[in-house]
């Protein structure tokens, strides 16, 4: 066993603490190539993660940069500085401390490539820029230890892709270093361990004690959830309740427009001035940092929150977590509890509230998937050829390579492993000559071969590329500001496509405040405060969580158990009156209702393969449709069904779900829609086709989608075979269409293919006829129109 120094001891010892056996376990093995602890909230992983720098270098001393630390989030890096200077300055050690993000001051940053630190704080992007210099091999000269903390995160994107192609560029540079990955939840360590491990070597797994279990539940509500929509306003005062109970509550949403919406209706109802904040990423930056500093001073009472704060910043005495709208991912609600007493051996404490009727199912699942401790995770596939392009880009920055070390060195990332020799060398060709169709455009010449190494055909355009290095890609967004008589006051952003489709006089919610539109000055949206009491609401870019596969098959085992005593009574009345009026969805088999209403046929499928899977099939099934002569008309869907109208009734499913007849289906449609274009845009961004960034300016999202457009339709027409279009299409299979979740359902249930034909709608189908675009109703009577909807559909249904 390693013995801390005994200034470490004393300053455990002054604050009545001892070492936890997982820190002890990390000091032991520091010499492992690879370690992934796994360790609850709150029980000291970073410390951990850093002690055997901070004894390393407290015993041994060290010139240069000898630990670099990756973080999912600046502001996390951020606070790790800060929670790990405390102790460094009170022992006295001398260590220099510093982190490196998109924040960080040009000076401070060419210091850093000059003098290095000891540790350094940094993100995946700026680790990638930091290789690209010619000056690399001199920065990391020295460097020991890489710590990637939340490294679940990480691998669940291409920003991982990105970081682990950096972590074997500075494997070579440092053939001894060792890498650390922290974690609190992870559905496969295995998994894990493999991308963090320098491929074929292993990688250990440390497990520490996970603690007592939460403290989770559903939370109680006077009023029943409503049918359908996402807000629960339903459940605003006994939130309000807890709120008034607990000292400082975080209160999570899916998405950014949802949170503005319950932080408007919230305070609204907060008579009594709790102080209430919100944050999200679409947020001016100065008043996200004045919440987290409320909240670390305990000046709030609540936070309306989303992702921005699910990750592990430590936020002052948080006590309380709600998860408003149904989790969609037990592993994401798994992280949001741990918000809650965030102490080792402490319970988190957690509330769900489920925004409608079949959310309340969901919710149960959820918890019954968290009291298993039974994760879920999707399948990531080999590593993304778009951020290898990027990376082979990043490499020629630094300065000539040979592409059969630089192959090898790629090989060795886990994501990487399966790459085969022709897959690298048509990302190679793309890099230095654009391929086939654009090798004669000087722009896209980027690199040469020269005695056998390749390089920049133009040292200069090196710049180009640092500028567009990154995976994120951000939605099209424009600032918006108080207009300037009223102070010029940054208030956040909101999508280019949503401000395009203002007039002056609309309002929009925006930073829990009403505001009026007043025009778009240059590329900033101009607002003033408004008295409106519903303002139109801004749709904030965010992503849109489908239901993940482990949880849906959770929900049809439920549905299908005979115990539905889990389940409030009015959820299991709605569930045993489905069964008496039609069937039940089964896991095993495929429940499709046809039955007529208000003069138009219908067909309900229920897939549960995901909110994303089940929008794609209805767009093809649409299609089939319309060849079988059934005159669709249109269609919505959810995470657990797709229904679809129109004048004739669909009789007979044979040859509806063929696989090959379906994917046809997919690729004719995919051909002229522009969703097939966003990918390709995307893409082209990361691959370095196109440029965002330019010197002195930025590419508007209109101009980005006018280059890219042309490009998409000059190689779709020439060059067909493209790169870059292979892996359009791929990335689009799997991306917003999903339709891998499709092939997954149609592997569930064969040909077990349920066709019921009924006299009316049922009491499952029902909620889908009251989702947003299928019942359109504006004005000052939408709410009183929509509920009268409502009874006049549940009665149709047998459901009031």
């Amino acid at each position: 066993m390693t013995s801390l120094p005994p200034v470490f001891t004393d300053w455990f010892a002054a604050r009545g603490w001892s070492i936890h056996p997982h820190q002890q376990a990390m000091l032991d093995r520091a010499d492992d190539p690879a370690l992934l602890l796994i360790a609850p909230t709150g029980g000291g992983k970073t410390l951990a993660g850093f002690l055997p720098t901070l004894v390393d270098i407290a015993q041994n001393g060290h010139e240069g940069l000898h630990t670099l630390y990756i973080s999912p989030l600046k502001a996390l890096a951020a606070d790790i500085k800060r929670n790990l200077t405390t102790p460094v300055s009170e022992m006295g050690l001398p260590i220099r401390i510093e982190d490196r993000t998109g924040d960080t001051s040009s000076s401070a940053k060419r210091r850093q490539r000059a003098d290095p630190p000891h540790i350094l704080l940094t993100t995946p992007e700026s680790l990638a820029l930091l290789t690209s210099y010619e000056d690399a091999p001199r920065i990391f000269k020295g460097l020991k230890r890489i710590v990637v903390d939340e490294i679940h995160a990480l691998a669940e994107s291409k920003r991982g892709d990105q970081l682990f192609l950096a972590l074997s560029r500075l494997q070579a540079m440092c053939p001894g270093l060792r890498r650390v990955g922290l974690s609190a939840t992870v559905e496969d360590p295995a998994a894990i361990a493999r991308l963090l491990a320098r491929h074929p070597d292993p990688c250990e797994i440390l497990m520490a004690d996970p603690g007592p279990e939460p403290d989770i539940a559903m939370l109680r509500t006077d009023a029943y959830p409503p049918w359908s929509g996402g807000g629960a306003a339903y459940s605003i005062p006994a939130v309000l309740d807890e709120v008034k109970r607990h000292r400082i509550t975080l209160i999570f949403h899916n998405t950014r427009a949802q949170a503005e919406i319950f932080f408007h209706n919230l305070w609204l109802a907060n008579e009594e001035a709790l102080p209430i904040g919100i944050h999200h990423g679409s947020l001016d930056r100065a008043q996200r940092e004045r919440v987290e500093a409320a909240m670390q001073r305990g000046e709030l009472r609540a936070v309306v929150c989303t992702g921005s704060l699910d990750l592990g910043i430590d936020w002052g005495d948080v006590d309380l977590v709600i998860q408003v709208g149904a989790p969609k991912n037990v592993k994401r609600l798994v992280q949001r509890i741990g918000r809650a007493n965030h102490r080792y051996n402490a319970p988190s404490k957690a509330l769900l509230v489920p925004a409608n009727r079949f959310e309340v199912i969901e919710c149960v699942a959820a918890l019954q998937a968290v009291r298993d401790h039974d994760l879920d995770g999707e399948p990531r596939g080999p590593g993304p050829r778009d951020v290898l392009c990027q990376h082979i880009l990043i490499r020629a920055c630094a300065g000539p390579f040979d592409a059969d070390a630089l192959f090898e060195e790629i090989k060795t990332v886990g994501a990487y492993a399966t790459l085969t020799r022709a897959q690298f060398d048509a990302c190679l060709d793309f890099c230095a000559t654009g391929g086939y169709a654009l090798r004669a455009y000087d722009q896209w010449q980027r690199l040469l071969n020269r005695d056998g190494l390749w390089q920049l055909r133009d040292p200069r355009s090196a710049r180009l590329i640092r500028m567009n290095i990154g995976t994120i890609q951000d939605a099209d967004l424009l600032k918006v500001r108080m207009r300037r008589n009223r102070g010029g006051k940054p208030l956040g952003e909101v999508e280019e496509g949503f401000a395009a489709s203002l007039t002056p006089g609309d309002t929009f919610l925006i930073g829990g405040q009403i505001v009026k539109y007043e025009g778009l000055r240059e590329t900033v949206v101009e607002v003033s405060r408004d008295a409106a009491k519903k303002p139109k609401i801004a749709t904030f870019a965010g992503t849109k969580f489908a239901t993940s596969t482990q949880l849906s098959q959770r929900i049809l085992s439920l549905l299908h158990s005979r115990d539905h005593s889990s389940l409030p009574a009015h959820t299991a009345d709605w569930i045993a009156l489905q069964q008496d009026v039609s069937h039940l969805p089964q896991a095993g088999r495929l429940l499709i209702e046809s039955f007529p209403h208000d003069g138009r046929e219908h067909a309900c499928i229920y897939g549960f393969a995901g909110r994303n899977a089940q929008q794609t099939l209805g767009l093809i099934l649409s299609k089939r449709m319309e060849e079988m002569r059934l005159a669709p008309m249109g269609f919505v869907s959810t995470d657990y069904a797709t229904l679809i109208w129109g004048l004739e009734p669909l009789t007979d499913a044979t040859g509806l779900l063929d696989r090959a007849a379906l994917r046809e289906g997919l690729e004719k449609w995919l051909a002229g829609n522009q969703l097939i274009k966003r990918t390709f845009r995307a893409s082209a961004t990361i691959a370095g086709l196109i440029q965002r960034n330019l010197p002195q300016v930025r590419k508007s999202g209109r101009q980005a989608t006018f280059s890219s457009d042309i490009l998409y339709d000059t190689l779709a027409k020439y060059d067909p075979d493209h790169l870059l279009l292979d892996i359009t299409r791929q990335e689009a299979m799997r991306g917003l269409i999903d339709f891998g979740r499709i092939e997954e359902m149609l592997d569930r249930i064969g040909d077990r293919v349920d066709l019921l034909r009924l006299p009316r709608v049922t009491p499952f189908a029902a909620p889908l006829f009251l989702e947003a675009g299928r019942t359109p109703v504006e004005g000052s009577a939408q709410d009183r129109l929509l509920e009268e909807e409502t009874q006049r559909l549940m009665q149709a249904a047998g459901l009031a």
